[in-house]
């Protein structure tokens, strides 16, 4: 650990202080007034920081969550279906939110709804499940090979048109 002087610059900076600048007309997300260059000649207004800027300041809106239909297909070398099962229970045990599971002795497919602020986020929680689950729900040393995350309107409107996913077994861990 550095000791230091209360007020004393950090090393290296040769006494300069840190200010930040404003971020431009476009980066709240609405349209700028001139879409073709952002730039200004001029600097922008210098802030100050520290916690009465940060409450004055504020916070951006996040998004609402919405719910995202995840199908993550995962295949391997072969386990006896036992162990592949065994293995499933546990996870849909430990994760009450899996809808359904359908597995054959080398490979599977994990069916749930996700809740998440956008796609990004709902597919990287679905790409980590299987890895972080692995030892913990005794699954298989298989790598995830597919990976379908649709919004709640585009899996109800599949459905209805007859070309979605096939229909689910019952909620459960199930045998191809």
């Amino acid at each position: 650990m550095r000791r230091v002087r209360p007020g004393a610059p950090p090393r290296g900076t040769g006494g300069r202080a840190l200010t930040s600048v404003g971020a431009g007309s476009g980066f709240d997300g609405s349209p700028s007034a001139d879409r073709t260059d952002d730039r200004t000649d001029e600097p922008g207004p210098v802030t100050e920081t520290g916690p009465a800027a940060v409450r004055a300041e504020r916070a951006p809106e996040r998004a609402p969550s919405r719910l995202w239909h995840v199908t993550l297909s995962v295949s391997g070398v072969e386990i006896p279906l036992g162990e592949v099962r065994r293995g499933l229970e546990q996870l849909a045990h430990d994760h009450p939110f899996l809808l359904t599971s359908r597995y054959a002795n080398d490979h599977a497919e994990i069916r749930y709804w996700e809740e998440a602020r956008d796609l990004h986020d709902a597919a990287a929680v679905a790409l980590r499940l299987w890895g972080e689950h692995r030892s913990t729900a005794g699954l298989p040393p298989w790598e995830i090979v597919g990976l379908e995350v649709i919004d709640r309107e585009t899996y109800h409107q599949r459905v209805a048109e007859g070309y979605g996913p096939p229909p689910a077994a019952p909620v459960g861990v199930h045998p191809y």
